[in-house]
């Protein structure tokens, strides 16, 4: 059953009856608040103010805004100089540019420095929809974890994505955040608690029989899947595992060892990517069996969000699949 201290959207299970936004919107709205409450915080974009929801910065705080242009590597030089002189600075851009292209200047002069400069990729996933494979980041995740001091955050929805810009901005720390294109929708509430480095149970089945463990827009597709298996007699936890880095691996491991078995969620390469990590914490503390939900070893394509979900085998009946497999694996 839904866990009352999440404080889901009582009209969670009716998708039709949710409203449906992008994560990038909840970006925008959050650091307009960063900026009303901090005239440190500044915005810098690649050409793509519109897109990536920095030009609600730019009419609110016009002095704060800076545009690059089609310059990405500048993008995060310029950001960590700003960084290192007490300013609080936000790069955005497609995914696939930043940090897809300017991956060493993030790491040379971000990571390495260790400034708060957060970067913001947009239109992450193949759930960017018709712009393609060259547009479809799905090895963002997997740049920014292994890098040092970067920590890396993936909300579920428009109003956790408000959340964790508004939290990233204050906590001193160079921060990677993951925002997507597509509509999602919108089932959490301004009331749902939000903590980076904090996992979030949001359904508790009695004696669980495996632990779904999920990111970014998934998150919902999990919780649809956990509710039709426990219809069906299968019961399972969620957790809204949106801290990719730091992970919270105390609620990892409880997640592990209430269920004893583990399905990982996400619309990123599985290679490199959230359920890795979970891996790498399991394997170390309470090794159990595992199926990952993600992109196998492929590139995206053009198509409509929804069905590249499906094709890329990570909608509800695959997740339901999954949980099926890895329970008889434990059996």
């Amino acid at each position: 059953m839904i866990n009352e201290d999440a404080k889901i959207h009582p009209d969670w299970l009716n998708r039709d009856e949710l409203e449906s936004k992008s994560t990038r919107d909840g970006y925008g709205r959050g650091v307009v608040e960063a900026g009303e409450q901090d005239e440190r915080v500044v915005v810098l974009c690649a050409d793509l103010a519109e897109s990536t929801r920095s030009h609600w910065f730019k009419e609110a705080f016009p002095d704060r805004y800076i545009e690059m242009g089609v310059a990405e590597q500048n993008l995060a030089t310029v950001a960590s100089g700003l960084a290192n002189y007490g300013k609080i600075p936000f790069i955005t851009s497609y995914a696939a540019f930043s940090p897809g292209r300017n991956n060493e200047q993030i790491r040379t002069t971000i990571s390495l420095n260790n400034v708060p400069v957060k970067i913001c990729g947009m239109h992450a996933g193949v759930s960017v929809g018709p712009d393609g494979a060259t547009h479809q980041q799905l090895e963002d995740i997997a740049l920014m974890q292994a890098q040092p001091n970067m920590s890396v955050v993936v909300p579920c929805d428009v109003e956790e994505a408000r959340k964790a810009t508004l939290a990233s901005a204050f906590n001193g720390k160079p921060m990677y955040l993951r925002f997507g294109r597509g509509n999602t929708p919108i089932f959490t509430t301004a009331e749902s608690p939000f903590e980076i480095g904090k996992a979030q149970y949001i359904w508790r089945g009695g004696s669980p029989e495996a632990a779904v463990i999920a990111c970014g827009g998934l998150v919902y597709n999990a919780l649809i899947a956990a509710k039709e298996l426990a219809d069906e007699g299968i019961s399972v936890t969620v957790l809204n595992n949106h801290t990719v880095k730091p992970m919270d691996r105390s609620a990892i491991v409880e997640a592990a060892q209430e269920a004893g078995a583990v399905v990982t969620v996400e619309e990123h390469q599985i290679t490199s990517g959230m359920g890795s990590a979970v891996a790498n914490i399991l394997v170390q503390e309470y090794p159990v069996p595992m199926e990952y939900i993600g992109v196998h070893d492929t590139f995206g394509q053009s198509g409509d969000p929804d069905e590249l979900i499906e094709h890329y085998g990570m909608g509800v009946s695959h997740i339901k699949e999954a949980v099926r497999k890895v329970i008889s694996r434990k059996k």
